[in-house]
């Protein structure tokens, strides 16, 4: 790793640069308010001064002051952005130090994104309140968190899992510039509902720019109507023919716009989004990568010599431009002898003539450089961790030191465990509380990782691009009046179902059958192990059935046993959470149901 500070050192460099340089933008602040009195103080005191000079010194003087007021108007905003970005960037390392603490829980959980049919979302806690997706989640954009959720929810093809860590083992050396993407990212929210309302918008034909009357409408009627205002000013017409023109260009302007008005309300409500859609593909479009699948993406965003920041940006503008239809005083006159509304709907239909092909691949590839972003974070925040390697040949999950990516770091206890070949399967027997579901639960999240192209909590992992399929959790559902013996038995169905059509899976299975008595409970999972077998699956079952063990007489070659025990030192329990080869021989539900009041 070429960046050997540790993270938690960086974040608090990082705040301590940024707190610097916001103290010398909030005194910048302060000046150019002092430096906006000065100038309306000067230029008043001037025209006073030079009013015996005559109208015209004084128009100057004023013209000359408003132009500097302004010009200091648009510093002091340029600053208070520098301020706000600024303060988000001190946030976000802020942030990423609550984050080193396991203190994440109050971030976006993704539960929109569950589904209670998927295979292993919801034994594995990958949404949800303290899950995978809260944890490693650094996107803003609706469309960077659904992506995020589809990486969680899919295992991707060995092809994209390397090239995914390619780029991530660059991004992850470039804290700086993730932040800054990131920081764009939060001062407003990109959302699903303005990419559909454009991707409508870009598949509605234009109304105007095609029609060479509206072209003619748009040049000669603004010069009838100034040049009727014109000779009203120099009293070439009286003021009665004035009025009367000046209704007949109101009707014919409003008539125009009435329109146009479907369109800006459809568009008007994304035009906030429009900035940080530019400030965050500039972020991506100014970044230097090597990578090629980095330098890919932000190829996207350019098309030929245009930059999509600056096309957006354009955009921004003209809806800005719609917008003055907000203050009526300026507008009314806009309107009346510019006709306003119509010179920007032009401007709007030549914008979409340009980039319409474009825009679709600028939210896709926006939210999958949040979404690789993202999970560079998580990388930088874990050096501990590594990246899989992969083995697409046959099942293997070869893991040396591997924890639970969501166990605080002094409390995760580490395991090696290796299961190589088809027809593979791992019987952990135990005590309560020993640590197998979790072990179970370490290895399926460490298998999603490695299947979306994350680093996982291991020192060493050797993995096959498995799709997991658990049943660990079950719930019943009173809406649908299933019972929890029922809702296990149609997730074991659908495992059922993959490994009878020769699916490429991984499966976990802790205390299957547990809805019914025990004999029916011994003979359908020693059944099912049996089938399993039969068509060459691999995966990990965890029991308290001791007897199931017995199959690695049967099965030496393919079942193997392993076990976590329990140590007992005057009615305490001991746990070490280590994983050991062979059977459980310590117990302990007899100790438990003791302490609590059962005379045994």
């Amino acid at each position: 790793m070429a960046e050997t500070i540790k993270p938690e050192s960086s974040y608090k460099l990082r705040i301590n640069d940024l707190n610097l340089k916001l103290t010398d933008l909030l005194k910048r602040k302060q000046l150019l308010g002092w430096v906006r009195f000065g100038i309306l103080v000067t230029t008043g005191l001037l025209i006073w001064l030079l009013s015996s000079y005559g109208i015209f010194i004084s128009a100057v003087v004023f013209f000359i002051g408003l132009v500097i007021f302004l010009f200091a108007v648009r510093k002091d905003l340029t600053n208070k952005e520098a301020i706000s970005h600024h303060e988000r960037l001190i946030a976000i390392n802020e942030q990423e130090l609550r984050y080193l603490q396991h203190q994440y829980t109050h971030q976006k959980d993704g539960s929109e994104f569950y589904k209670d049919e998927h295979s292993y979302a919801g034994d594995l806690d990958i949404f949800g309140r303290a899950s995978l997706y809260q944890f490693i989640n650094r996107t803003h954009s609706q469309q960077g968190n659904q992506l995020l959720a589809d990486w969680l929810l899919t295992p991707a093809t060995p092809q994209v899992i390397q090239e995914r860590q390619k780029a991530l083992q660059e991004l992850m050396q470039q804290t700086n510039w993730r932040q800054e993407l990131q920081a764009h990212g939060s001062s407003s929210t990109i959302t699903v509902d303005t990419e559909k309302k454009m991707e409508e918008w870009l598949e509605e034909e234009n109304q105007f720019i095609h029609k060479k009357i509206w072209h003619i409408i748009r040049y000669i009627f603004p010069v009838i109507a100034t040049s009727t205002l014109l000779c009203f000013l120099f009293d070439v017409i009286t003021y009665q023919r004035f009025l009367q023109s000046l209704l007949v260009f109101t009707i014919i302007a409003f008539a125009i716009t009435r329109l146009i008005v479907p369109l800006y309300r459809k568009l008007n409500k994304i035009t906030g989004q429009m900035e940080v859609l530019s400030n965050s593909i500039a972020c991506i479009e100014n970044a230097a990568f090597n990578d090629s699948l980095l330098t890919n993406l932000k190829q996207q965003f350019h098309s030929g010599n245009n930059k999509a920041s600056h096309q957006i940006l354009q955009l921004k503008n003209i809806f800005n431009r719609f917008d003055y239809r907000l203050n009526p005083v300026v507008f009314i006159p806009l309107n009346v002898f510019l006709l306003w509304d119509l010179q920007q709907v032009l401007q709007l239909e030549k914008w979409k003539q340009k980039n319409n092909q474009q825009i679709n691949h600028w939210f896709r590839a926006l939210a999958e450089m949040e979404t690789l972003s993202s999970i560079a974070t998580l990388a930088f925040n874990h050096p501990h961790w590594s990246f899989p390697i992969l083995q697409p040949n046959e099942p293997v999950f070869d893991a040396v030191q591997l924890g639970h990516p969501l166990i605080e770091p002094q409390k995760n206890v580490l395991n090696d465990f290796t299961t190589k070949g088809n027809e593979q399967i791992n019987l952990i027997t135990g005590s309560n509380m020993a640590g197998k579901s979790t072990f179970l639960r370490s290895v399926g999240v460490n298998m999603v990782l490695a299947c979306m192209g994350a680093p996982v909590c291991a020192k060493q992992l050797t993995v096959s691009p498995l799709k997991v399929m658990s049943s660990m959790r079950i719930k019943d559902n009173l809406e649908e009046s299933t019972s929890t013996f029922y809702a296990e038995l149609k997730k074991l169905k659908r495992i059922i179902d993959a490994v009878n059509n020769n699916e490429p899976v991984f499966i976990l299975l802790d205390e299957i059958l547990r809805g019914t008595n025990s004999n029916d409970r011994h003979t359908g999972s020693k059944a099912l192990i049996k089938q399993l077998l039969q068509h060459k699956a691999t995966g990990i079952l965890a029991t308290h059935d001791l007897e199931l063990a017995n199959l690695a007489n049967d099965y030496p070659a393919t079942v193997h046993n392993y076990h976590f025990d329990v140590q007992v030192n005057a009615d305490e329990l001991y746990f070490d959470y280590k994983i050991k080869r062979g059977v459980c021989q310590s117990m302990n539900a007899s100790i438990l149901m003791k302490k609590i009041g059962i005379e045994l």
